[in-house]
């Protein structure tokens, strides 16, 4: 199984010459070269169909290139066409502008807005198709899921890891001067689009963060004065406090693998620990107990243990232990302050923010604090998110000076393909969700 080793091993286009097997992109070495590809608008097979073929052609197009491993081929070198799903492939065309992949699709609607998406991909130099096609039927408001789907059915199928496009990210939604800033807790498409407020912004709201399903959310809301978790059905948009303490302070949330579970900070007195607590029973677990500040605490995805962030070294350093406490152990140990650390989907990395020298950096490890590589660095980049498939980070940027704006980027994890997402007004606290089903 190919495994990433090092941060500097990114998914490579292997040049046609070399292949001896079918069209693939492999876990291999720096990038080279993105793997030329071409999308012709898909077939409109009925009328109401036409708008959403070339859209979702065009979405399926910009999901791909997005990641900076595939480059598309424009439609004006087009030697030939497409006319129909099923019409024999020229590949002797394709060869000819160069395109490595083709991608064909057709979309048609019918009555209630049912619409259905087929597509298939082509190996152009081995001269057959990568796999078998395949369709996904939704409504038209749920067109771009569909071009989604199709996305990560094609980068699946070249690069053998899993897709992250149908998924949603949900962050906090930012307006207003930097001294005076509203704060809304807002979500969206991976890419910016379908962009929904979940609250009204008349109370400051933090570090909003998926559960296991992408049904709920975990964040933490100032609206009685002190920081409070609350738990929300994203659909209904209901809520409930969680652990609500007289005395106390929660924040900082996250679920459990199995999404039955939530960790999180709890200040009493002056002094504060990590908890776990049952959504089931309602029983909480306190994990550490010591005079220092312990928080940012996120589940591996086993969920056997939890890293998070204490400054019982005397200033904040990322620390493991067991999810059923004990002793922790120390795993940064690099020059600055460590903090938001969150467990790749994986298993074998683990993001943080980091403090060094007056800037700021999107950072991963080894889960035992080895390979250690920066990949980012500004003013201020915070609280990193992985995508689905543990191939992206997502976080926050902020620039300087009092005029200073927020908002998302994404970059590869191996510090490449850096990409600031497409939002009107200020954007932070980014959490990704998994896979929508």
């Amino acid at each position: 199984m190919l495994r990433l080793l090092t941060l500097l091993l990114t998914l490579i286009a292997l040049p046609a010459a070399a292949q001896n097997g079918p069209l693939r992109i492999v876990i291999d070495q720096g990038v080279i070269e993105p793997m030329p590809f071409a999308v012709p608008d898909f077939i409109a097979e009925t009328a109401e169909a036409a708008n959403y073929a070339r859209e979702i052609s065009r979405v399926v197009a910009a999901d791909l290139t997005g990641t900076g491993l595939f480059r598309e081929i424009p439609a004006s070198a087009f030697i030939s066409g497409v006319t129909s799903f099923d019409s024999p492939v020229q590949y002797a065309d394709w060869k000819a502008i160069n395109a490595q992949a083709l991608v064909t699709g057709a979309v048609s609607v019918a009555g209630g807005g049912r619409i259905t998406v087929k597509f298939r991909l082509f190996d152009v130099f081995s001269n057959a198709p990568l796999g078998g096609g395949l369709q996904f039927t939704g409504t038209t408001d749920t067109w771009r899921r569909m071009a989604h789907k199709v996305a990560d059915q094609v980068y699946s199928r070249i690069t053998g890891e899993g897709g992250y496009f149908d998924s949603r990210v949900v962050y906090i939604a930012e307006t207003g001067p930097k001294n005076n800033r509203g704060k809304r807790l807002a979500i969206m498409d991976y890419d910016g689009a379908n962009v929904q407020a979940l609250s009204d912004g008349k109370s400051l709201v933090l570090a909003p963060r998926f559960s296991p399903t992408g049904d709920r959310v975990l964040y933490t809301s100032f609206e009685s004065g002190f920081p409070r978790i609350y738990l929300m059905d994203v659909a209904r948009l209901s809520r409930k406090a969680l652990d609500d303490q007289p005395g106390s302070m929660t924040f900082a949330p996250r679920f459990s693998p199995d999404g039955r579970t939530v960790v999180y900070s709890l200040e009493r007195g002056g002094n504060t620990d990590i908890y776990t607590l049952n959504l089931d029973n309602g029983r909480r677990l306190q994990l550490t107990s010591a005079p220092s500040i312990e928080t940012g605490p996120s589940f591996s995805p086993d969920g056997k243990n939890i890293v998070f962030t204490s400054d019982r070294s005397g200033n904040p350093q990322l620390y493991i232990m067991s999810a059923a406490g004990g002793e922790p152990h120390r795993i940064s140990f690099g020059q600055g302050r460590y903090s938001t650390p969150v467990w790749s989907p994986r298993g074998d990395m683990i993001a943080f923010t980091k403090q060094n020298q007056g800037r700021f950096h999107i950072g991963v490890m080894r889960v035992d604090g080895s390979e250690e590589r920066l990949l980012t660095a500004s003013f201020l980049d915070e609280g990193p998110t992985w995508s689905p498939n543990g191939r992206v980070i997502m976080f926050s940027r902020e620039t300087a000076g009092a005029g200073g704006t927020t908002a998302l980027y994404s970059v590869d994890v191996s510090g490449r393909n850096l990409r600031r997402l497409p939002l009107q007004g200020g954007a932070s606290d980014p959490a990704w969700s998994p896979l929508l089903p």
